[in-house]
């Protein structure tokens, strides 16, 4: 009788429902909690929290009142319960009204899988597809393991518990409101501070407050550069010249080499007009023959004044490798032009200079 009697001055507790319970011990790898039932029910640690702890004592301590899940009822141990279901099931409700309310939420990822991300929200298990990682394609995700971001909830389906969270989504907004400051006040014309942020085979992007203008490769040196990763790297900081600014389309064009002074100026003030030079000859054209009076500096030979005589072709008087003497006739400065005579130079100059010794000689 007495049994029977305390059988049924025990609370009605139902499987698959969540009670509250009250933790009367615990100790490394799991906590005993008492929910009213004939005996405590002891929790594993991986019940107790997700991801699971070290150990069952960083979750709770005695004393502590929690809600818990009852997986089933009886049997030698009394029962299995869960904290971790019943968090879940506390959690998938607060979920979804976060994505309701369009309320963001703080992700700590776990791991990387196949097509994205594994991360921990709310004790949830959500999913970040690779594509809603970055603005961009990201090849290596393992970079992100261990760090906690902010993401927006793209699907929630409580009864698959499948929770798929977006950063990019983030990114885009705060992209749209720096690009709206950063064309509000852009100019060409204006020299900013930037940040390189990826290199790519035909320039790079540069970040210029927030938002990335493209630098093409014709525009990051004054001497031809094969690939940017030549003259540049990523992280670099540097100044950089706003060449164009598009709104519509969301377009900067940045230049890198328009920062600096160009090097053939300071070419150009070593020589002046009528003076006397020799070079090799490095290019012929249909107009006549171009000359490398030093690396990177070169000047023209007109068709005309290849020869003493009418000819056709720049090859009937000199050929690409020939060592020659010519006279400075003028220096372009505003077009960056070198004219230079052959017939000229060797009319006044020949008889005054011996090419074998020396360079460069005065009329």
């Amino acid at each position: 009788m007495e049994e029977l009697l305390a059988q049924e001055s025990l609370p009605d507790i139902q499987e698959r429902t969540t009670v509250k319970g009250k933790v009367i011990q615990v100790n490394r790898d799991e906590a005993y909690v008492d929910i009213g039932y004939k005996q405590e029910i002891a929790i594993p640690k991986r019940e107790l929290a997700y991801p699971a702890p070290e150990s069952a004592e960083d979750v709770v301590k005695v004393g502590d009142v929690i809600d818990v899940y009852v997986v089933s009822l009886g049997g030698d141990n009394g029962g299995i319960l869960s904290k971790v279901k019943a968090d879940r099931m506390v959690a998938w409700t607060e979920m979804e009204k976060k994505k309701e309310s369009g309320e963001t939420v703080q992700a700590n990822i776990t791991q990387v899988v196949k097509g994205g991300l594994v991360a921990s929200v709310d004790g949830l298990r959500g999913f970040i597809p690779a594509s809603q990682m970055e603005l961009h394609f990201v090849k290596d995700l393992s970079i992100y393991v261990g760090q906690t971001v902010e993401a927006e909830i793209i699907e929630i389906d409580v009864h698959k518990q499948r929770l798929v969270l977006s950063r990019r989504a983030l990114l885009e907004a705060e992209r749209e409101k720096k690009e709206a400051e950063v064309f509000s006040t852009l100019e060409a014309g204006q020299t900013v501070r930037g940040t390189v942020k990826r290199l790519v085979d035909y320039g790079a992007f540069i970040d210029i407050g927030g938002v990335d203008g493209l630098a093409h490769i014709s525009d990051l040196a004054w001497h031809r550069v094969k690939h940017p990763s030549d003259v540049l790297e990523v992280g670099q900081e540097l100044d950089v010249y706003v060449k164009s600014v598009d709104p519509e389309s969301k377009r900067i064009s940045l230049s890198v080499k328009d920062t600096m002074r160009d090097p053939w100026y300071d070419s150009a003030e070593k020589y002046s007009e009528g003076q006397i030079i020799e070079g090799k000859v490095i290019k012929l054209t249909d107009f006549g023959a171009f000359m490398e009076i030093e690396p990177g500096f070169d000047g023209l030979i007109p068709m005309g004044e290849l020869a003493d005589k009418r000819i056709e072709r720049a090859d009937e008087a000199v050929h690409v490798g020939d060592i020659v003497r010519v006279k400075i006739l003028r220096i372009d400065t505003k077009r960056k032009r070198i004219s230079l005579y052959i017939t000229q130079a060797r009319d006044t100059a020949i008889r005054s200079c011996d090419s074998n010794k020396i360079r460069h000689c005065e009329l």
